[in-house]
């Protein structure tokens, strides 16, 4: 039987480099696979289907590079690229993994080392810029703390503003076609991250210089870990027509940050994210920010690459039989669900004071033994989920 799973460059699957690259060491353990050469990445991916490749400066090229190094990191991606046709959609910069970093980049108390965590990004801006990347993802891993004397979070939120606006009036000098994506993580590796949810990224993006030019990068595991719903946050994003890019993983439940491959873990809220991302129309990339397994060798890592994008056409194919199902269209009638599209007050606030069925004529105990018929949609959506319709 044909596969009609197969991922095509159109349906835009992205990788970090950091992702098939994770060589599987954890603090409990060192590495239990080599180091990856980032055009063996492009080239793999390439030969999977995927649309593009994504890293942090220090992925592409090592932290303490010289610059003739650098070049020559640069060059041999650059071929790889032009080889196989990968794109490189978005960028970031590594503010986490050298000691330097240890008390945060951008709300480091040592202003000396502000200063260097602004300069290496403005440094990998003009790179992603010059490889095509249109969104420049900020995760603010090390901006936090763990405990309440060791960080004046007022004077940080200033300091992480501060960057921010500077960033973004380097970007609009360069004349860059470049937009921000915060990425929020409520902790881990720092015991309270600042801008934990999407919502806190939301608020503090209003506070903004240029506004205009950032949005967010919500991540499936990070909202998860934070016991929220991952599509109610992608939803408020899109919303506010903040969706600027997004990380695709698995999560189970309320723990340490997971990195499982998409579809893994909770498979009902990967359900409900891919019905949210292809019915709201979402354009961007699908990336993934997982990790293999440190189980398995070479055959693994290429094979959870594969599933992540097998897992999200498969759950497109669920999705999009569940929305034109005829039951499942009468189901949400049902429920009434297409009412709430209606405007609650279209006649105006005068109109709604006038209206004695709004108040005086309305029928609460009535309108309360309505049901919902809520059990019947979910089932619903169960079923087509598990392919059982």
């Amino acid at each position: 039987m044909p596969d009609r799973f197969i991922p095509v460059p159109e349906d835009r699957f992205t990788f970090g480099l950091w992702t098939v690259g994770w060589r599987g060491a954890d603090p409990f353990g060192t590495a239990t696979r080599p180091a990856l050469d980032p055009v063996e990445s492009v080239e793999r991916l390439a030969a999977l289907g995927a649309y593009g490749v994504t890293f942090h400066d220090d992925d592409l090229v090592p932290f303490g590079s010289t610059d003739p190094e650098r070049d020559t990191a640069v060059k041999r991606f650059r071929a790889a690229l032009d080889r196989t046709g990968l794109t490189v959609p978005m960028a970031t910069t590594n503010l986490f993994t050298h000691p330097v970093f240890k008390d945060g980049a951008f709300t480091a108390n040592d202003r000396d080392v502000r200063r260097y965590a602004l300069r290496k990004t403005l440094r990998n801006i003009d790179l992603a810029v010059e490889l095509g990347a249109e969104v420049y993802v900020a995760w603010g891993g090390r901006e936090g703390a763990e405990s309440g004397a060791a960080k004046d979070v007022r004077a940080a939120l200033d300091r992480l503003k501060e960057a921010f606006d500077l960033l973004g009036e380097y970007v609009t000098e360069q004349g860059y076609d470049l937009r921000f994506a915060i990425e929020p993580k409520p902790n881990e590796p720092r015991g309270d991250i600042l801008l934990p949810t999407v919502g806190h990224a939301l608020a503090f993006i209003q506070r903004l210089e240029r506004p205009a030019l950032f949005g967010v990068n919500p991540e499936v595991g990070h909202e998860q870990m934070a016991g929220l719903n991952v599509a109610h946050g992608i939803a408020q994003a899109l919303w506010a027509g903040k969706l600027f890019h997004i990380d695709l993983n698995g999560q189970s439940g309320i723990k340490y940050d997971q990195d499982l491959r998409f579809g893994a873990g909770d498979l009902r809220q990967a359900f409900w994210l891919v019905d949210l991302l292809e019915t709201a129309g979402y354009r961007g990339p699908r990336h993934f920010d997982f990790k293999p397994v440190r189980t398995d060798g070479a055959d693994g890592v290429w094979e959870s690459a594969r599933n992540c994008m097998r897992n999200y056409l498969i759950l497109k194919e669920r999705a999009a039989a569940f929305r034109a199902d005829p039951e499942v269209q009468e189901a949400l009638a049902a429920s009434r669900v297409p009412e709430l599209l209606r405007p609650t007050a279209e006649d105006g606030l005068a109109a709604l004071l006038a209206d004695p069925t709004a108040y005086e004529d309305f029928a609460p105990t009535k309108a309360a033994a309505r049901s919902m018929s809520y059990e019947r949609l979910d089932q619903l959506a169960w079923t087509h989920l598990l392919a059982a319709h």
